[in-house]
């Protein structure tokens, strides 16, 4: 009789992480504590099981090893006892780091960004999004390069390629940045297209809203909510969606805007990951209206608004007209007002607040907008009531006309002007 066996789990087992950081006392109102909090809730998201963590006050990292010579042989000592295979620093190592704590530990050593430039590869659903990844990790990667990507040559190369006495990392090099020129050109593309997109959108005359946050603050819940559909991947976990979605909302006064939901942004978010991601991140130069949410049941709320606005400001963006979310209120550390005198309180999981948010957009984009009261012939009819589809004018059925009021994009304004100065010339 054959003996049944039971099934093998080939399932890896996940990577033992153990963090560290050095305490400057320079990135104000972050204390490593709490930085180390989020670093551990990144490794998590990226399939590892946190099992320690140590931080050191210092004057500034060390330069061979990011936490001294002394430290780094105390983590031996952890490396015993938790039998971590992986070490994770809270900053961006320098290629020496990196290697003195590799030579010292004997285990894989990465920092914050490697570990973000990760999830983001492994959350990259599109093309686009996978585009954008590679060119980040390819930059990362190009002065840490060991011998790495001899693979490349498989793409290019061959006789006549190669200088006299070029060593094999010198190849290496020149390969990983052949390839970042050609991903910069896809990327390039990307944006093109973004902003063939966006003029198409100019041309109908639709406002446009881009949601900004942290990550998981609940920007994808809140656009779903809008929507009333659930469009967009919405998850409890940091950088659950990175691909932009936007999708027109129809506003109380009957108003139609685009609004955008846009990549989270994260305390040290590498600047390799702002540089790759700007086609993306261009939606939110290009809209009329900024939607920033802010997740209210984080104690760290106002800090998340400082790199959000950080951020901004690099994106040129920081002054553009905003409204301030103040989300999760039903689970809230802190009331709207102490997030921003202006702020809305809403629960974009449960609806509380959408309604008076609703209106806040509708408003902001009609101060934006240009007050029309015309009154046009009846022939119009056709073009006009295609207009007012779009939303922000009312028309009204006079005896002897269409009289047509409310506030216009610049571009719904125009064409309505048009309409008139037809009218009146036929009338000449």
């Amino acid at each position: 009789m054959t003996k049944k066996l039971a099934p093998i789990d080939l399932t890896p087992a996940p990577e033992r992480a153990f963090l560290i950081a050095v305490d400057t006392g320079s990135d104000e109102g972050w204390p490593a504590e709490d930085s180390l909090q989020e670093l551990a809730s990144l490794a998590r998201t990226a399939g590892a099981d946190v099992v320690g963590a140590e931080w050191q006050q210092r004057r500034h990292p060390d330069p061979d090893t990011y936490i001294g010579a002394g430290k780094a042989q105390e983590l031996l000592a952890a490396k015993v006892e938790t039998g971590f295979t992986v070490l994770i620093a809270d900053d961006e190592l320098s290629p020496t780091q990196q290697r003195g704590l590799e030579e010292v530990l004997g285990v894989k050593v990465i920092d914050r960004s490697r570990l973000i430039l990760d999830i983001f590869a492994l959350h990259a659903r599109t093309r686009e999004g996978r585009l954008q990844v590679e060119l980040a990790q390819l930059e990362y990667q190009l002065p840490r390069l060991t011998k790495l990507w001899t693979h490349l040559s498989r793409t290019g190369g061959g006789i006549g390629t190669r200088g006299p006495g070029e060593s094999q990392l010198e190849t290496d090099r020149r390969l990983i940045r052949d390839r970042i020129s050609v991903m910069k050109a896809r990327v390039d593309q990307v944006r093109r297209s973004r902003e063939t997109g966006a003029k198409s959108r100019t041309t109908r005359g639709e406002p446009t809203v881009a949601i900004v946050g942290y990550t998981n603050a609940g920007k994808s819940t809140l656009l779903n909510s809008l929507v009333g559909s659930s469009v967009v991947l919405a998850e409890d976990r940091l950088f659950a969606t990175l691909d932009p979605t936007s999708r027109r909302v129809r506003l109380p006064g009957g108003l139609n805007a685009i609004v955008t939901d846009t990549v989270g942004f994260i305390h040290k978010l590498p600047h390799q990951l702002v540089d790759a991601f700007r086609a993306t991140l261009e939606e939110v130069s290009r809209a009329d209206l900024l939607l920033e949410v802010v997740d209210a049941s984080d104690h760290h709320a106002l800090e998340h608004r400082a790199t959000v606005q950080a951020v901004l400001d690099e994106l040129g963006a920081a002054e553009k007209p905003r409204i301030i979310a103040a989300n999760k209120i039903d689970a809230a550390e802190m009331h709207p007002r102490e997030i921003d005198p202006a702020a809305l309180g809403v629960s974009a999981a449960t609806g509380l607040g959408l309604g008076p948010l609703r209106s806040a957009i509708e408003e902001a984009l009609q101060r934006q907008g240009t007050p029309v009261d015309l009154r046009l012939p009846y022939t119009a009819v056709g073009e006009v009531e295609a207009i007012r589809a779009r939303g922000g004018i009312q028309v009204a059925y006079d005896e002897d006309a269409l009289h047509v009021t409310g506030f216009a994009t610049p571009e719904m304004a125009s064409e309505l002007k048009r309409l008139k100065r037809n009218a009146t010339a036929k009338l000449l």
